[in-house]
């Protein structure tokens, strides 16, 4: 199920406070607006620097102010007897430090189950109030796939030999996988300046990047191959169908006597790594004698 479905299934049950967890606002704003204009709802949004704006409308709503409360408040007055009204917060985190907001969020969301109003928080990161737990429903926005990237790929690689081969292609879009729209854009265009053509390896680069910046992991990019690693045959044949794509994931999950090979292996691994921790010296405790 797509997330515009999500939206319109999840607004018709009338659930009315919902996130909608993004780093692609334009494009998840682009499908909000394309749903209420197909069902016919009324649609607002806000966010700090333009304020309030109504769907169709190319000024700026008279809210006084950028003001955050103003906003919320404003909602009910789009409500209409027949049709759904969505107010879509951008960023609108950044503001759920406030006890007012948060207390205005939770009597907006309350009442707009008998008005039919929505808000809808469109956030890079999900960081829900206690208060507002259990009054909210997340949607995930999902990163572009292969379709979009190759159309992606398309729209920036227009002159002629910067698009490479069929097979070479593929593995560009692979290594895309997992980027937004503006991250890939980029990646795109730092390889045709780099080198006039679209090439995986800017793409992997630009990934590094990425996870660097998250703090959590590294991606290394060596020259190692499997041959140079003895034993875990099973475990070294799982990964190498699974990146040749020789077979489907869901074949390679119900392989059970391929998954038992792979657990014993891994099995084998921990216990190796266990064995290198070093123990931490007991305490010696000195009992009273009995």
């Amino acid at each position: 199920m797509s997330p515009t479905e999500r939206l319109s299934e999840l607004v018709r049950a009338c659930f009315t406070g919902l996130w909608i967890e993004s780093h692609e606002h334009e494009d998840a704003l682009a499908e909000v607006a394309m749903l209420c204009r197909s069902e016919g709802w009324r649609l607002a949004t806000w966010d700090i620097e333009e304020g309030l704006r109504l769907q169709g409308q190319d000024s700026s709503a008279d809210t006084g102010t950028n003001d955050p409360l103003a906003a919320i408040r404003a909602l009910s007055a789009f409500a209409t007897s027949d049709q759904p009204a969505l107010l879509v917060l951008v960023n609108f985190h950044r503001f759920l430090q406030s006890g007012e907001v948060v207390q205005a969020l939770a009597k907006q969301i309350a009442h707009g189950k008998q008005n039919r109003t929505f808000v809808v928080i469109l956030s890079p990161i999900v960081q829900v109030p206690a208060e507002l737990d259990k009054q909210f429903v997340v949607i995930e926005h999902d990163l572009p796939g292969r379709e979009q990237l190759a159309e992606i790929a398309r729209g920036i690689a227009t002159e002629r030999d910067e698009l490479p081969a069929p097979t070479e292609f593929d593995r560009v879009i692979d290594a895309a996988k997992g980027l937004t729209r503006y991250e890939a854009e980029g990646a795109f265009s730092l390889s045709l300046v780099r080198h006039g053509k679209l090439r995986a390896d800017v793409l992997w680069e630009q990934k590094s990047q990425m996870l660097k910046k998250s703090g959590l992991i590294s991606l290394h990019r060596g020259n190692e191959t499997f041959a140079e690693i003895g034993g875990l045959d099973a475990l070294k044949a799982f990964c190498l169908r699974a990146m040749r794509r020789q077979g489907e994931p869901q074949q390679l999950r119900e392989n059970q006597v391929l998954r038992q090979q792979v657990a014993a292996q891994l099995s084998g691994v921990q216990a190796v790594l266990d064995g290198l921790l070093v123990d931490r010296p007991r305490r010696n405790i000195l009992r009273r004698s009995k």
